[in-house]
């Protein structure tokens, strides 16, 4: 492979992999309502949620191992597991690597739920409200086409996306109570 295909790989797997995270954050926040979406069933949606996580952990261990590789973008270990301690762009590598970081957290709270248990998991969960912002301002600053019109869209609808699921988090009647609960009787 030519170092300018790795770097149009790192690159691209970059940004897909930010808009594979804010799917799976989009649909994340929507499995919590309790309904289906689109027509998806609420296991459905959750299964869609599973497999954008595992989509986007993908794309960030290309991007990751495809920059490490390639000559051109000067990464080294240091600023693949280090949170701003490397010498090249290290504020913006940092927040990529902390992005790194967080999503091993976050899979690795996946890979042992049925140890910690839902509580636990759940809280370790709430790092993804998190990890999305500080992989959206790495992208807008180590990003080589973070200047491009097409990236200010792509980035600006991942951000509205995102806001416009956490207003709906947020609103009273976001949970469905519609279905009464069985109450076990004794």
């Amino acid at each position: 492979m030519t170092d300018e295909a790795l770097w149009a790989l790192g690159r691209g797997t970059g940004v897909t992999a930010l808009m594979m995270l804010t799917v799976s954050m989009v649909l994340g926040i929507a499995t919590r309502s309790g309904r289906g979406v689109a027509g998806l069933p609420r296991f459905g949606v959750m299964s869609l949620h599973q497999f954008a996580s595992l989509a986007a952990t993908s794309l960030i261990a290309v991007h990751v191992t495809t920059l490490v590789v390639d000559p051109y973008a000067q990464l080294d270990l240091v600023d693949v597991v280090v949170p701003f301690g490397g010498a090249y762009e290290w504020f913006w590598v940092g927040l990529g690597t902390l992005t790194l970081d967080l999503t091993m957290v976050l899979v690795v709270s996946a890979l042992v739920r049925h140890r910690i248990g839902q509580r636990a998991f759940r809280a370790i969960h709430w790092v993804a409200y998190g990890l999305w912002p500080i992989a959206v301002v790495h992208g807008l600053g180590a990003g080589s086409d973070s200047g491009a019109p097409w990236m200010w869209v792509i980035t600006g609808c991942c951000v509205a996306a995102v806001l416009v699921a956490v207003g709906m988090r947020r609103h009273p009647r976001f949970t469905d109570f519609s279905r009464p609960r069985e109450v076990a009787t004794t």
